[in-house]
């Protein structure tokens, strides 16, 4: 889960920044930053070291994730919002929801933090990518987005606390959360505003 979470989050990651015009090193950046931030902020949590800082297999699977994004935007046009693109960060966020949902029920964190910590792992990264492209976390915005790593992780954790083995709550946490953001992309899925739902002054 950890391997494609990485992969995929560098290249969504990477293509943004490509897109916005970024050189080469600050595709690297904000690639490296979108596959590895929300994990980071998961194992401080928990209290260890940071997988990244440990393991050189971690960062070449973020560069790995770069450089598949520079093929994707050199073949594709617009390859940020490319279907390719959206799936890999729909897997990305599955597999970093399920990831975060695993380390915090290892540390015998409780069902509130099992939520947080896998939320924080899937759309942490996705968050100090937008601030490294200067603009508002989309996250904070009206996509549903984070929304689908809440509701992975509580599956999570419902389907293990119902007796269900690791492997099992991992991959229904997985299927809910890329099954809740493809519909959110098809369906044009959004949390209302406050404005929306009336409940600011004109």
């Amino acid at each position: 889960m950890n391997t494609i979470g990485l992969v995929a989050f560098a290249l969504v990651g990477a293509t943004k920044a490509i897109r916005e015009e970024f050189d080469m090193f600050g595709v690297t950046v904000v690639g490296l930053a979108t596959a590895f931030a929300g994990g980071m902020a998961r194992d401080i949590l928990v209290n260890r070291v940071p997988l990244a800082l440990n393991s050189p297999i971690e960062i070449g699977l973020g560069l790995f994730g770069v450089g598949l994004a520079i093929g994707v935007s050199a073949a594709l046009k617009s390859a940020d919002t490319h279907l390719v693109t959206l799936l890999s960060d729909a897997i990305g966020l599955a597999a970093f929801t399920t990831t975060g949902a695993i380390v915090a029920t290892q540390a015998d964190i409780p069902a509130f933090g099992v939520v947080a910590i896998a939320t924080i792992n899937a759309a942490g990264g996705g968050a100090v990518a937008d601030i490294l492209l200067d603009r508002s976390p989309f996250i904070l915005l009206d996509d549903f987005y984070a929304s689908c790593a809440v509701l992975g992780g509580s599956t999570y954790w419902i389907v293990a606390t119902a007796g269900g083995s690791n492997g099992t709550a991992a991959a229904v946490c997985a299927a809910v959360v890329v099954g809740t953001r493809i519909a959110a992309l098809i369906y044009g899925w959004s949390i209302p505003t406050a404005q929306v739902l009336g409940l600011t002054r004109e």
